[in-house]
Order: structure tokens, then C-alpha cells, then sequence
């Protein structure tokens, strides 16, 4: 298995927008131009299949059809983890299986949801998933949309499986981040999920970020994620005020609708996302040419002390 995971997973990790034609199916070709797009950003990775790929929006042979796109334009340059979550488990250990031939780094899954679930069956689940792939293994953590709530001492137990690599939190509370971190070892890592605390879970023991936003304004991430490195704490205090401003900007709109749209003025026309999401409402196209001039001028400033925006 492969031992470099903290220099190979490390850093900012974006989670790929779903790409659709207009008929609503999805678009290959627009996923090999946002793979490029990305690419060419100076990011670490691509998680792929997750929340912002809508990936339990689609069915298996969409999923893997997607991941295979992505990969091949990729070609090894970023780091590549697969989102293999679904409702049932054998979907999701078909997903895996898949990855693991398809040219995937890692695989990750939230539990399974829905129907209310001990954590001996969610364990069950998770062990079905690494049991079918040789990837190492990202748990994702997302209790507000899963209903699944972990603690660290379960964590714990998790953790004597050698596959498990890490596991991002998606959750509002960097405590529980970093109580998941010291549960986990040395070697395990935590990926912090929301957007807006990027720095936060860095300062308290992530490995990195993966996210939905960074899509949008990928080299303000970087920026951030550089100025951290560099240990100039105060500049990325700055540069994560700016992405919280544009953040909340975005929510205020609709945040799939509105990603999708600055994904286009970016450059990388990724479609609508797929009912039931919303697309975002004609009248606030305004509104996004705002939010999109404002991380342009962000962009520009990258490499320079953070700008007021």
C-alpha cells in the first residue's frame, strides 16, 4: 500500500462540479475541460463523485463513465480520489472496484443513508467498500446530510483496519476535527470539508481541504494553503476572510446554481445541476457577475498581499 500519504494527499483538493449537456446527460467533454482547468491551478488533488458531483444523483454507470473522463485527461498529475458513497452497499463496492481499475489514488464514501443505521452496519458498509478495492480508503463525514453521527472512540476502532487512511469532516467544529485526528494517530489524516474554516482545520491538524467552492477560485485556496506553509498566518487570515465574503455571496444566490454559473464565466460551461437542485434564478445573473468580478480581482491579487475587496 502506499506509505507517502502525507505528501501525496496533502494540500487543496477540489471537489468537481457534475458536468451536463443540455439535455441534461452527462457531459464527458466538459469533464475533461474542467479536469484541465484544474489542472493547470497549482491544486493537489481531485475528489470526484462527491456532494459537488452530484455523484448520488447519478446512477453507477454514469459514475464510473465520469471517473474514467476524469482520469484519463488527468494522467497522474493530481492526486485522484473517487467518491464511491450510494444508498446500498453493493453499489458502492461496485463503485470501488471500478476505481481501483480506473486509475484512482483513493476511494472515499459517506455511510449510507436514509434509513437509520447502527454503527455495526455502517462498519459493515465501510468494510464491504475496502474489501473490494486495494485503494486506500477516505471516510467522509458529513453528519448534517447523512444523519450519522461518529465519535472518536468508534473512530477508534475504525482505525485498526490499515486501509483507513483518513477521513473528512464535514462539520462546523474544528474540535471535532481535531478529537477525530488525535483518535486517529499520527499517520491518519483529517481533511477539513467546510469551505469557509479551510485555515481553521489546517491550524488544528488537517492534512488539507477538499471542497466545492475551490472550484470556482481554485488559486485562492492555493493562496491560502501557501500562506500557511510559509507560516504568514496573518495574510491567510486575509485571504480566508476574502473566500468567506465570496462564499456567503454565493449561498445567499444558491450555491449549486451559483457554482455553476461562475463555473462558466470561468470558462468551463458545466451545465445546469440536475433536478431536484436548482438552477440559479435569471434575475440574480447580476448578482454572479459580481461575485465573479470579485474573484477575479481576488486572483489578480494572488501572490501580493490579500487585497480589500
Amino acid at each position: 500500500m502506499e506509505q507517502a500519504w502525507e505528501t501525496k494527499f496533502e494540500g487543496v483538493t477540489v471537489a468537481m462540479n457534475a458536468c451536463y449537456d443540455t439535455d441534461g446527460e452527462v457531459d464527458l467533454a466538459a469533464t475533461k475541460r474542467l479536469t484541465r482547468f484544474l489542472v493547470d491551478k497549482g491544486v493537489q488533488g481531485l475528489y470526484v463523485g462527491g456532494g459537488t458531483g452530484e455523484g448520488l444523483m447519478q446512477s453507477v454507470e454514469e459514475r464510473q463513465r465520469v471517473l474514467e473522463a476524469v482520469a484519463e485527461e488527468n494522467r497522474g498529475r493530481l492526486t485522484l480520489i473517487a467518491h464511491v458513497g450510494a444508498m446500498n452497499t453493493r453499489d458502492s463496492v461496485a463503485l470501488a472496484r471500478h476505481a481501483d481499475t480506473a486509475g484512482a489514488d483513493a476511494v472515499s464514501a459517506i455511510p449510507p443513508y436514509y434509513y437509520s443505521y447502527s454503527e455495526q452496519a455502517v462498519t459493515r458498509h465501510w468494510q464491504a467498500v475496502m474489501d473490494g478495492t486495494s485503494l486506500p480508503f477516505i471516510i467522509y463525514y458529513i453528519p448534517a446530510s447523512t444523519g450519522f453521527h461518529m465519535s472518536a472512540a468508534y473512530l477508534k476502532e475504525l482505525c485498526q483496519q490499515e486501509q483507513l487512511m483518513g477521513m473528512k469532516v464535514t462539520s462546523f467544529s474544528t474540535y471535532e476535527l481535531q478529537q477525530f485526528k488525535a483518535a486517529g494517530g499520527e499517520r491518519f489524516m483529517v481533511f477539513n470539508g467546510p469551505d469557509q474554516q479551510y485555515l481553521a482545520g489546517r491550524v488544528m491538524g488537517a492534512s488539507g481541504g477538499i471542497g466545492g467552492t475551490y472550484g470556482a477560485m481554485p488559486e485562492l485556496f492555493v493562496e491560502i494553503e501557501r500562506c500557511y506553509r510559509d507560516n504568514q498566518m496573518q495574510e491567510a487570515q486575509r485571504w480566508q476572510v476574502i473566500v468567506n465574503d465570496i462564499i456567503t455571496d454565493m449561498r445567499a444566490l444558491g450555491l449549486f446554481g451559483s457554482l455553476k454559473a461562475l463555473m462558466r464565466l470561468r470558462g468551463v460551461d458545466c451545465g445546469e445541476p440536475r433536478l431536484p437542485l436548482p438552477p440559479l434564478d435569471p434575475a440574480d445573473r447580476p448578482a454572479v457577475l459580481s461575485v465573479h468580478d470579485k474573484i477575479m480581482r481576488a486572483v489578480a491579487a494572488c501572490g501580493k498581499s490579500a487585497p480589500v475587496l
